[in-house]
């Protein structure tokens, strides 16, 4: 048997801003950016312009694989609207990413393999999202 679904939840659009207009243009193409150090070596998320690992504004865009593996997650049942998961997810280039996963709630576990998913906002940009890999 199967849980509920949250694929129909409404999702309100995200802030974009100069510095992180590249990242919801790649979204809308369905592709995942990060931000890579060329000084430290590090990759990060949350998209911004200064590596939070050494402070160098040497950091450039670099496409993700898009996928990863739950680190925590939780689903939301109380309030307004449809059930939702929310999760860190680590992805394989290593940054973690706080996300919603997407399809049925009662069988994410920790350590699962996810794939991103590209979801529609209500009136803003693409966002990206997970759901299981396989």
């Amino acid at each position: 048997m199967t849980g509920p679904a949250n694929d129909t939840r409404t999702l309100a659009p995200p802030a974009v801003n100069p510095e992180t207009q590249a990242f919801w243009d790649a979204a809308a193409e369905g592709r995942l950016l990060l931000k890579h150090c060329l000084a430290c070596g590090e990759t990060h998320y949350y998209p911004r312009s200064l590596c939070p690992f050494c402070f160098s504004d040497r950091t450039e865009w670099r496409e993700a694989a898009g996928t990863g593996e739950i680190y925590t997650v939780s689903v939301m049942r109380r309030g307004a609207g449809a059930p939702y998961a929310v999760a860190y997810v680590t992805l394989d280039e290593g940054p973690r990413m706080l996300t919603n996963l997407r399809g049925d709630l009662d069988a994410f576990r920790i350590g699962d393999r996810v794939r991103v998913s590209f979801e529609a906002t209500d009136g803003g940009p693409t966002v990206p999202m997970f759901r299981a890999a396989g």
